[in-house]
Parts: structure tokens; C-alpha cells; sequence
């Protein structure tokens, strides 16, 4: 330990930089042969731990001693890359820069002066990122290979062991090794199926993820247990008395969310009743862990990975109908310009009186009478909540939250059938989404109060590039925002959509906005919410399905049981969870849009040569984007696109001809060209007007 330090501390001080290792040894004054080898050692650990790197003629030095920059690499298909840098641009890498290096490795890169103005280029490989892969097992003369469908790895994987494939196959592979100068070396660890088919392509996305299809033993064994446990009021707030209701989507088989709302005088009195996970799932205990591990439920079309076992996550947590559950209430006072009066956060029981849907609540609300007769005993109080609602609407419009109209996707599957169709933002998800929102505000600010660790839901405001980007976007349009990109605030962009309601440019401008915000995160820091124009949020009421809802319910119960000292005991646990929870929400965001995109891939093609109308999504120097009243994106390859001379204008998301252009918004009547599975992509050419 002594030598570690010795060596660490003499490279802060530069004495060591540039001396290789017998240089080194000398220095320390080690002469025997075991010594040697400890300080080697040493030496191998710092450079593979990335504190040190050899330059070319093999001499220890500190990175920062040579100018060079750490980051990781992030490949593109067509062969360049990028370092991407904590807290810093992005730096483009060449393909003749990357000396080796792949997509998901960290590496070391020196700032070279390029086309491109300030370049990087790869210096030394700090460790490499990829371990596991999925692709297609192809025979050579050589033996075996598997091509990645993880395009931006950028080399195949020559086969040397594992289990045996039939070329056309989807494997899983190990990389065992990366012999210099050579193709990666893996052994096949997993056989999924044959190459193209639905099933085979979802199970290939979910491995090449790395996500969790299987609890353990363990784990599945103290869900059974826990959930046997018996449910009594004791020292809880009885709320089984209570006109309480779930609303959830048609299909939805947890319910972790539940509602009720009554007036008193002018005020409003809103219930926002949330499954009490935390009383099942114990802190570090088996569950807790795997939780911990997969951080949130994953959703597809076909099947769902859930965080929790079925035994908690559709049994005893979940808030089913005329059932006894435990739950961590929120019970709020609202006044007439939707303001919290008072608020108080309560360990309760509840008993769920009506399993309630989305469509059922809206056909109500427009007058369905049937529905109206069936549910004669909830109706007043829907009515009640919709008032309700739009009045946080109102609240939220004028404080600046951002409403953006972002169209997605509904699929389904059932019986082999793939359907698509846009997903309906009925008011019945209005009052949901409001009541949530406004409990998960209200729960931030009762334990910011006590100055304590937590984890926040933070969206920061878009950068200082990205907003000038945007700006002058809107001033090509014609339109005179009044912002500055410096310090964008929220009201500002909400300003921008209002102004362009009713307008064709409307969703244009949405969508462009979109691109330039920065992607919302967990936080142990209370930055603030952007998107929402909040100044204290965090995520406290889906705790079935997400992790960071599970710690917010411990540190809540510590707060509302006078217990403030072991709150603090989660002080370096939130700093833990808000990486690795934000990383386990990127990695399933991208796994559910990639099996989405998949589902869509096969639903086209039965429509393959079809003329269709829609929308230009998107615009690159290399193809055009279309989206369909469906929701379904398709590309246009610049080599179908009308012959012309084009120049692509970046700022304005503009391809430009001189008897053709395209830009965003613009619609397009298009013919289905193909779809490649592989690429999850839908193949369309224009249809020129004659």
C-alpha cells in the first residue's frame, strides 16, 4: 500500500513521468527480483485503471502531463466516431484516428487540428467496453464469425469456442479477446433462434441490452414469502371507506396509482393513494437488490420484464379492486387557482372501489350514459376531478411548464396480429398525469424542507449551443421568440408553442424544441425541472415499476416518522442510485423504442408498395425522414430522393435543391419501398407530383 502511494504521489510531482519501469525501480531504490515485479505490477494497474499510459517509446507518463483527454467511444456505422467527454463537446474521431478502438471502449485521445476544426485521436485504450454481443453466426474459410447488430461496433467476431450455431442464426458471444491488430476473438455463449424472424430479433434486442428476463431462486422465493403476508390497519390511516379509484390504460396489469378528490368549501381535497412497495421490498435485501439492478419495469408490445416479481408487482403491491392494500398517501388541499393549501404524507390501507380505465373515464366525462348508470356512484366525483385538473393545467400554462404534443405509438399483439395506430392523449390522462405531477411537487418540497439526501427528478435547461441552435432556427421561420440562449427559462419556450397554436408550423416547432432540450435525469442534487417549470421534483408515485420511486418512499417514511438520522444513512447511496438508475432508464428507453421500431418494421411489411401520406420528421445530408398518420417513421435514402443538386442547411433542418427541397413539416406522399429487418427500417421513395 506504501508503494502505491509512493508511485502515485511521485506523478503528481512529475518525477516519474516519462521513465520506464527499471527507471522507476531505481528511483524507489527496489532492487530485488519480487520487488521489481510489485512495482510492475503497480505500474499495469495504474495504466489499465487509466492514471497513467506509456507513450511510444514505452515510458510511464501522467495523461495530463501529454494534453490528452478521457472519454468513451461512441462508433457510427459508416466508420468515424466520437469521444464523448464528461462536461465537455463531443470531439469527432476519423476512422483513421481510432488506431483500434470501438465502439464502447474509454479511451485516452489527443486534440489534433482536423476538417472539422478541433478533432481527437486515440491515444491509448483505457479498457474496452463491449464484453457480450448479439449478431448473426456466418461459416468462413477460417472457421466462424459473428456480425454484430450492434452496427456502430464496427468488426465482426471471429468464433473461437462455445456453443455451436447454424450460419443464419442470432447468437449471443463473449469477446474473449482483442488480439492487436486483429478482429476481436469471442465464444458463443447463447443461441436465440434463426435470423428475421419476430420473436428471434425482439429475444436479440433484449440480450444485446443486457436486460433481465428471469428472477433468481432467491429472489423468487422471498416474493412468495412476503407476499403472503397478512394486511392490517394497525397504525395506519384507514382509508377503506373512501371512494378511492385506479385509472389505467385497457391492458394494464399493475396499478400502483390510485385517486380520489371531494370538495370542502372552495378548496379541493386530492388523494393521491401510492402502493406501499417499500413495506415488502427491505433495504438491501434480496429484492431490494435485483430492484436495484434493473432499476425499472422494461414494456413491450408482446411481454413485459418487470422490476418485481409477479407476486408483488401484479399481487399484494399492486392496488387491484376490492382488496386491502398498504399505501403511502398523499393528501393534498388545493385552492381555486390549483395552489397546495396544505399537504401531509401518511402510511395508509386502502381499498380500491372501482378498477377504472382511461377510455371508461373519458366516454363518461363526454356523456356516455350507459357508462354513466354503470358507475352512477364515481361519477360526480370524475366530474369533480376533471374541474380539478384543468385548473392545474391552467397553473402549470402560466408558470411556463412545457406541454409538449408528442405523438407516439400504441401497438399490440395478440394472436400473431401486429396493430399500429396513434396513441390517443384522452383528458382522462390529463387528470392523471396532473394529479401525479402535482404529488410528486408536493413530496420534493416536504423533504427538501429538512435539507436531507434525496433523489430528484431533474431536467436542466437546454444548453447554451443547442438554444442559439434553436433560436435561430425559429428566426428562419420568420418568428421573433424572445429568448436568450445564454439562459433560456421555461415560460419562454412555452411562449413559442403558444403563439403557434392553431398554426401549421405548431407541431413543427414541437418537435425541433424537442431536440433542443437535454433529457431529463435522476439526481441526488436539486437542480430544478425545466420541462415542467418546477422548481422541486422527484419521482414518488409509480414505486412498482421504477426504482428511484422505492428509495423516495424510504426517505419519505424517515421524514414523516421523526426518524432524520437515518435518513442521512442515504447519503451516498442517492449519489449511487442517480447514475445507475438514469442508466437503467436510458438502457430500457432505447430497448422499448428498439422493439417498437422492430413491431413496426413487420407490421409494414404487408404494405409494402402502398402509396401513403405523411410528414418530413427529419432531414440529414444523407436521407429524409417520413412519418406516417400512424406514428411510423421511414427514411428516404438520398439516392431515391428526385434527382438535384442538394446542399443540406443544418440550422434550418432544410434539404435544399434547386427545383427540390425538404425540410420539416413538410408533407409528402410517399410509396412503401422495403423494410430491412436488420436495420429496423422502413424504406420509402417520394412520389412526385405530376
Amino acid at each position: 500500500m506504501a508503494a502505491i502511494t509512493k508511485i502515485r504521489e511521485e506523478f503528481q510531482t512529475g518525477l516519474f513521468d516519462f521513465k520506464k519501469s527499471g527507471d522507476i525501480c531505481r528511483l524507489l531504490g527496489v532492487s530485488s527480483r519480487n520487488e521489481r515485479e510489485a512495482v510492475l505490477r503497480i505500474l499495469q494497474d495504474m495504466e489499465h485503471g487509466g492514471e497513467i499510459v506509456r507513450d511510444e517509446r514505452g515510458r510511464y507518463v501522467s495523461p495530463n502531463r501529454l494534453g490528452l483527454v478521457k472519454g468513451k467511444i461512441q462508433g457510427n456505422e459508416r466508420g468515424f466516431a466520437f469521444l464523448l467527454r464528461e462536461g465537455e463537446d463531443d470531439l469527432f474521431l476519423s476512422p483513421r484516428a481510432l488506431h483500434g478502438a470501438l465502439h464502447g471502449d474509454t479511451i485516452y485521445a489527443k486534440i489534433v487540428k482536423g476538417d472539422r476544426g478541433e478533432e481527437g485521436e486515440v491515444y491509448s485504450i483505457v479498457s474496452r467496453g463491449m464484453t457480450r454481443l448479439v449478431g448473426t453466426y456466418f461459416r468462413d474459410r477460417k472457421g466462424g464469425t459473428v456480425e454484430p447488430d450492434e452496427r456502430r461496433f464496427g468488426e465482426e467476431i471471429r468464433v473461437v469456442g462455445g456453443f455451436r450455431a447454424v450460419p443464419g442464426e442470432k447468437v449471443v458471444v463473449k469477446i474473449v479477446s482483442y488480439p492487436e491488430g486483429r478482429r476481436p476473438e469471442g465464444e458463443i455463449v447463447e443461441v436465440l433462434g434463426r435470423s428475421g424472424e419476430l420473436e428471434t430479433e425482439e429475444d436479440a434486442i433484449i440480450a444485446s441490452a443486457g436486460l433481465f428476463t428471469e428472477f433468481s431462486q432467491k429472489v423468487q422465493a422471498e416474493a412468495e414469502k412476503v407476499s403472503r403476508q397478512p394486511i392490517t390497519a394497525d397504525g395506519r390511516t384507514d382509508f377503506r371507506k373512501e371512494l378511492i379509484v385506479t385509472i389505467d390504460g385497457d391492458d394494464s396489469r399493475d396499478f400502483d396509482d390510485a385517486v380520489t378528490v371531494c370538495t370542502e368549501g372552495d378548496f379541493w381535497k386530492l388523494g393521491v393513494h401510492i402502493a406501499d412497495v417499500s413495506h415488502y421490498v427491505k433495504r438491501n435485501g434480496p429484492l431490494d437488490k435485483e430492484a436495484y439492478q434493473r432499476g425499472t419495469s422494461v414494456y413491450f408490445p408482446d411481454r413485459v420484464l418487470p422490476m418485481l416479481p409477479e407476486e408483488l408487482s401484479n399481487g399484494i403491491c399492486s392496488l387491484n379492486e376490492g382488496e386491502d392494500r398498504y399505501v403511502l398517501s398523499c393528501l393534498m388541499k388545493v385552492d381555486q387557482k390549483g395552489n397546495v393549501v396544505d399537504s401531509q404524507v401518511v402510511n395508509g390501507i386502502m381499498r380500491s372501489a372501482h378498477r377504472m380505465t382511461y377510455s371508461k373515464v373519458t366516454a363518461i366525462l363526454e356523456g356516455d350514459a350507459q357508462l354513466r348508470k354503470e358507475y352512477a356512484d364515481v361519477v360526480p366525483m370524475l366530474e369533480e376531478m376533471e374541474r380539478l385538473a384543468r385548473v392545474l393545467i391552467r397553473k402549470r400554462d402560466k408558470r411556463g411548464s412545457i406541454d409538449l404534443d408528442v405523438r407516439e405509438a400504441k401497438i399490440t399483439y395478440q394472436d400473431g396480429v401486429i396493430e399500429v395506430c396513434e396513441n390517443e392523449r384522452m383528458i382522462s390522462h390529463r387528470i392523471i398525469e396532473e394529479f401525479m405531477i402535482l404529488a410528486n411537487e408536493t413530496v420534493a418540497e416536504i423533504v427538501a424542507a429538512y435539507e436531507l439526501p434525496f433523489l430528484y427528478r431533474v431536467h436542466e435547461k437546454p444548453s447554451e449551443e443547442k438554444a442559439k441552435g434553436f433560436l435561430k432556427y425559429l428566426k428562419e421561420l420568420g418568428l421573433t421568440p424572445k429568448f436568450r440562449a445564454v439562459n433560456v427559462r421555461p415560460g419562454e419556450y412555452g411562449q413559442v408553442l403558444d403563439s403557434l397554436k392553431g398554426n401549421d408550423l405548431y407541431h413543427v416547432v414541437n418537435r425541433v424544441m424537442l431536440r433542443s432540450m437535454s433529457k431529463a435525469r435522476y439526481s441526488f442534487e436539486n437542480l430544478g425541472h425545466f420541462g415542467l417549470a418546477s422548481e422541486c421534483y422527484c419521482h414518488f408515485t409509480s414505486p412498482i415499476r421504477r426504482y428511484p420511486d422505492l428509495v423516495v418512499h424510504r426517505i419519505l417514511k424517515c421524514v414523516i416518522g421523526g426518524r432524520a438520522e437515518e435518513a442521512e444513512t442515504f447519503s451516498s447511496f442517492v449519489q449511487n442510485a442517480s447514475i445507475s438508475c438514469s442508466a437503467s432508464e436510458r438502457k430500457a428507453d432505447e430497448a422499448e423504442r428498439a422493439v417498437d421500431e422492430l413491431y413496426e418494421v413487420f407490421y409494414m411489411m404487408d404494405h409494402i408498395g402502398e402509396e401513403m401520406e405523411g410528414t418530413v420528421s427529419g432531414v440529414t445530408a444523407f436521407a429524409v425522414f417520413v412519418e406516417l398518420k400512424n406514428t411510423i417513421e421511414g427514411r428516404i435514402g438520398f439516392e431515391d430522393l428526385p434527382a438535384d443538386e442538394y446542399v443540406f442547411i443544418e440550422e434550418r433542418f432544410l434539404l435544399q435543391g434547386k427545383r427540390h427541397s425538404f425540410k420539416i413539416g413538410d408533407k409528402l406522399k410517399v410509396k412503401v419501398a422495403g423494410c430491412d429487418v436488420g436495420q429496423r427500417r422502413v424504406m420509402f421513395v417520394p412520389i412526385e407530383e405530376k
